[in-house]
Order: C-alpha cells, then structure tokens, then sequence
C-alpha cells in the first residue's frame, strides 16, 4: 500500500471589491459573483492544501484607487497576525488599481511569506515570472483609472462649457432639475436684495444687521454673515453665467440679475479690495504670537488683523478682533479690537514671570508632575529659568513656537488675562534646555 503524502492547509482568503453601490440590493450581485468564483477555486486547489478561512473580505462600493478600504485594512490586519496563507480574488485589479499601493502590499506579502491568484488570470506571485505579469496587468490598470479620470475631467470640463450644471452646492435663488438650474422667486428675491443693499451702503456689517432684524437667512436658514454675502457677490451664476476654472461660460440658465447692477457692485468691490491688500497680514508681516490662543469674553475667538496708518510713513499696526465681528459685525456681545502690543506684552509678562517667580515655578511644576511622570524638578525649573534669560534674543518665530507650546488657551475677562498652560508642554521645553542641549549652552552665553 502506498504511503499517503500529507499537504500543508494553506489558508485561504477571498477577497471582493466593487467600485459602485449599483446592483447591490439585487438578489445575487457582483460581489456575490466574485465570491463564488474565490471558493469554486480555493475547492479546486484542495488537494494542494488550500482551504477558505472563516471570513470572506467584502469591499462594496469602495474605490481601487487608494487603501482606505475596511475590508482590506482587515485583510492586512489579518497577514501581518499571521491569519492568512494565500489571497484570492477574482482578478488583480479588485485588490489594487494603483501600482505604488500594490508595490507596498507585495512587500507586506513577503515579508510575511503570503502570495495570492487570481481566477480569471492565471497568475501566481510565488513565482518570479508571476511576479512580473502582475506589475504589467496593474501598469495597464493603472494607465486604465488615469485615462479614464482624464476623460472624465475632460467631459466635466466641455459640459461646464456648454454652461451645463454639473453638481456642487446650489447658489442661493436656484432649484436643480435635470442638471439645469430654475430660478426660485423667493430666493431670487434676497439675491437682488443683497445687490441692491450694498450698491447703497457697501458694507456688508450693515447689511448683516438689516438680515438678523428681519430674518433674511441663507438657503440653509442660517442667518448671513459677511463672508455669506461676498460669496454671494461674486457668484457669476447670477448673470447667467457657468464658472470652470476661472473662465466664464454662457449658462444653459436664466440670470437673476443685469449685467448693469453686477459691474457696478464689482466697481465697489474692486475699491475695497485694494484698501484690503493695504490691512490684509502677509508671509512678511510680523507672526501674530497669539494667533488661535485668545478667546474674547464670550468665549469667541480674537482673530490676528492689520491696518497701515496713512500718516507718520504708513506704519503698520497689528490688532486681535472678535471672529464673531468678523463675521456679523458688531453687536452687543462682541469685544473690541485689542492691541497686539498691548495683549502679547501683558501675556509675555506672565510668561516670563512663570519661569522666575518661585511661586509660579511650584504651580507650573504642581502641573507638569500630575501629567508627565519621567521628569524631575530640578530639570523643570532649570530649564525655565534657562528660558527666561535668552527670550528677548529668540527670533518671532521662535516666540511663537514655544508660546503655542506652553500656552493652550487665553482667556479675556472683563478685568484679567487667564492663561491655561501646556502641562505636557513644560515637559517638552524642559528637554530643549536640559545641560547639553542648545537651549541651555544659548541661555550660558546670555548669562556671560
């Protein structure tokens, strides 16, 4: 009798990806299909040792194009824990349509002794020559998704210029049907509102207030902001027009305004946009040290602001404001605009004095011990008092980072400046100025 030769179980697991949610709720679909095909293989292959895992990894409705895909982040889960022996899929491109993903999965494969089929293609990665039909296959999969995402920005792009609607957010004074946009009275009505308002008294706070009083909302029923209202302003849909790219087409709508009223609202706006460039904070204009640390009273944020005085050289001055000015204007809960001057020197104060005053130094390190356990006191207080003698030499930028980094939140009150520090924070600095560092060479040069 002839001895029986035993086969190692190879596991294996069938993995299915559709791009499309379409057919999904039909009886038997195409991930179905794929799926019978994975077993109807892995049951041909049985006397080789293979056999199906518990779970299958379904994909519907997921794009091949990248590998944020659930059923394939388990999948890798489940080789990299040693789960799975084998991979089969329907055909390569359901595991992978981007060669550079691909390049990353074989390496996992590998490293982790895993190869996989395909069933319609008759490939085998454990072979060199398998190997290499499987980056040819995925090179034309790929070069398949480029060219076909070209000639879908290609059709996007001819159907806007035939002043086609093709998606996005609905402009305030339109209904879509059949990819063409009907006006809707009522809300064409605030459009030429909006237009109307601000040829009269070009300004947008005014206006805001006008809304809130009367109760105009956005398409949404959010009441306008300003920037609402230049978004409104500067929609071209409004003479009839479609916008791809910065070009203008004629639009397969009807317009809501005349071309009269837009170029003079445009005139206005120009203006303002000029005066704007003169207050608006550049890559070159001083960094704003508090910038998304400074709460007003009411618990909005200070936002960092520019104005250049006209006389005296154009000196440039820097000021935090009230978002919800910003945004609304001014109403009876908004603060007033604060110096930066004035602000961030009130807060270095309190910066530098928590790295000098004894008292301030217990409760910073009171602080740091409840969150951070691998650092000692001597090594906090050091490195604040290291800090404190080379601040005023750190360039602004260098300010800036380490106030984002002590610092977590400012709060205004009525008659005081509340900081919330950083625990964790005073950690990391006390590793930038520990003995050895830069930080603490810099601070030996100051003291000499």
């Amino acid at each position: 009798m002839n001895d029986r030769i035993l086969v190692a179980p190879k596991r294996c697991a069938v993995y299915c990806r559709v791009s499309s949610d379409e057919g999904l709720d039909q009886a038997f679909n195409s991930i179905d299909a794929q799926k019978e095909a994975g077993h109807a293989f892995i049951a041909s292959q049985r006397a080789e040792g293979w056999i199906p895992v518990a779970d299958d990894y379904d994909d519907p409705a997921y794009s091949g194009g990248n590998m944020d895909r659930p059923a394939l982040r388990r999948l890798l889960a489940d080789i990299e824990s040693h789960r799975v022996d084998i991979i089969v899929v329907y055909k390569i491109d359901r595991l992978s349509r981007s060669l550079a993903d691909f390049a990353k999965m074989v390496e996992l494969f590998e490293r982790h002794n895993v190869s996989f089929s395909a069933v319609t293609q008759q490939i085998n990665s454990a072979t060199s020559m398998g190997r290499l039909m499987l980056n040819v296959l995925l090179s034309f999969a790929q070069f398949e998704r480029e060219v076909t995402s070209e000639r879908i920005r290609d059709k996007f792009a001819a159907s806007k210029a035939k002043g086609m609607w093709m998606g996005g957010v609905v402009p305030l004074g339109y209904r879509v049907q059949d990819r063409k946009l009907l006006v809707v009275p009522h809300e064409a009505e605030i459009v030429r509102r909006i237009f109307r308002d601000f040829a009269d008294t070009h300004c947008t706070t005014d206006m805001v207030r006008a809304f809130m009083a009367e109760g105009i909302v956005s398409k949404r029923g959010k009441p306008f902001s300003k920037q609402a209202l230049y978004k409104v302003l500067h929609n071209r849909a409004y003479i009839g027009e479609m916008v791809h790219k910065d070009k203008s087409y004629p639009g397969q709508h009807d317009a809501i305004l005349d071309k009269a009223v837009w170029d003079a609202v445009h005139a206005v706006l120009g203006q303002d946009a000029n005066e704007k460039k003169s207050r608006t904070l550049t890559r070159n204009s001083p960094p704003a040290l508090l910038r998304g640390l400074l709460f007003s009273p009411s618990g909005s944020r200070m936002t960092p602001s520019a104005a250049t005085k006209r006389t005296g050289g154009g000196k440039h001055y820097l000021y935090y404001i009230d978002s919800n000015r910003v945004s609304y204007g001014k109403g009876p809960d908004t603060f007033r605009s604060i110096s930066a001057d004035q602000i961030e020197g009130l807060v270095i104060e309190q910066l530098l004095s928590a790295l000098q005053t004894p008292a301030m130094i217990q409760g910073v390190w009171d602080a740091v011990r409840k969150e951070v356990t691998d650092i000692d006191e001597p090594t906090v207080v050091l490195a604040m008092r290291n800090l404190a003698a080379v601040w005023k030499s750190l360039f602004p930028i260098e300010q800036t980072r380490i106030v984002n980094l002590l610092i977590e939140r400012i709060q205004l009150t009525p008659d005081s400046v509340e900081i919330e520090w950083h625990a964790t924070g005073w950690s990391a600095l006390a590793n930038e100025f520990t003995p050895g560092t830069i930080g603490s060479e810099m601070a030996e040069m100051e003291n000499q």
